[in-house]
């Protein structure tokens, strides 16, 4: 029996793979406990599995392979879920550098707090060029936690969930509560939807599982300078906001859905309209602000973007 799984999602990441893997290695406090590691490969075209076996005949650790042809972050993380040999599944993106007591630091978490479904680390960037000051209106965006010194737990009221980045999950909590298949699956070619972690963290918390925020646990999230370029930063949060509509829902009782839906509508455009009175011309040459415009007007038109092109049609949200 394995104590604790990390499972590292990957796309064509035979280039990102190995920092992950060799700080893997350097893990301390572990001991006391037995753990693995599962890459799942999301149907990489790269040289990715050829990476992971190299590992498996020089590790310290046990390193598993299995393919997920399903492209989409959230189907390859359900494999994960499927093929752990543990009861926690810890996540680490391809970009994700864990701290050398992560592991440690994650199951003495969950053994101090058994009612804890999932477990967020505190993720810091870490860019391969440094951001403008104006970037950090956005950085929460990216995969960032910083929540403080101190553990905290998230509170379904404030509706704040953490991302799927440095993220343990308890098998159990998801599997009596996470649907055979979400809505949201994650980004794939041609299509930036996004937000498929918080949609799974949704039905773990709701049911009654508690989400920390657990500082200990420290990943720094490696950040190259393309995903601060305007090329992927608009499509990036048109993605963001095409999915709110999913991620708002699981919060609200079938009742109120109408209601609300108005409430997020009217809101919506109160934020676009603030916004062009604002900024007015700079949201053609300030690229923070345009982001933040493409997250309102995607926020605007999500029902109307997902019933159209069928996410809704056969699923209740």
């Amino acid at each position: 029996m394995v104590d604790l799984t990390v499972a590292i999602p990957t796309y064509n990441g035979a280039q990102r793979l190995p920092d992950v893997l060799e700080a893997l290695k350097s893990q301390t406090g572990t001991e006391a406990f037995t753990w693995e590691v599962l890459v799942v490969d999301n149907n990489s075209r790269d040289t990715t599995a050829e990476v992971v076996k190299a590992y498996q005949q020089d590790s310290p650790y046990p390193v598993r392979y299995c393919l997920e042809a399903m492209q989409g972050a959230g189907f390859a993380r359900k494999r994960a879920i499927q093929e752990a040999q543990s009861g926690l599944i810890g996540f680490l993106d391809d970009d994700n550098i864990p701290h050398a007591n992560w592991i440690a630091a994650a199951y003495a978490f969950a053994q101090e707090h058994p009612n804890a479904g999932a477990i967020a680390s505190r993720i810091q960037g870490e860019f391969e060029v440094e951001p403008p000051e104006e970037f950090n209106r956005l950085l929460s965006f990216l995969a960032l936690t910083e929540r403080g010194p101190d553990p905290l737990i998230y509170e379904p009221a404030k509706k704040v969930l953490p991302p799927s980045a440095g993220l343990v999950i308890r098998k159990q909590a998801w599997i009596e509560n996470v649907p055979d298949r979400l809505i949201l699956n994650g980004r794939v070619d041609g299509n930036m939807l996004t937000a498929e972690d918080l949609e799974m963290l949704s039905y773990i918390q709701r049911s009654g599982w508690e989400i920390w925020y657990n500082p200990a646990m420290q990943v720094r999230h490696k950040i190259p300078k393309q995903r601060l370029e305007r090329e992927y930063l608009i499509p990036f949060f048109r993605g963001i906001g095409l999915s709110r509509y999913v991620t708002r829902m699981l919060s609200v009782q079938p009742w109120q859905r109408s209601p609300a839906l108005i409430a997020y509508t009217l809101n919506d455009i109160r934020k676009i309209t603030l916004h062009l009175l604002k900024h007015r011309t700079k949201v053609k040459t300030d690229l923070v602000a345009a982001c933040e415009l493409e997250l309102f007007t995607s926020s605007l038109i999500s029902p109307f973007y997902l019933w159209r092109k069928g996410y809704l049609s056969s699923k209740k949200t």
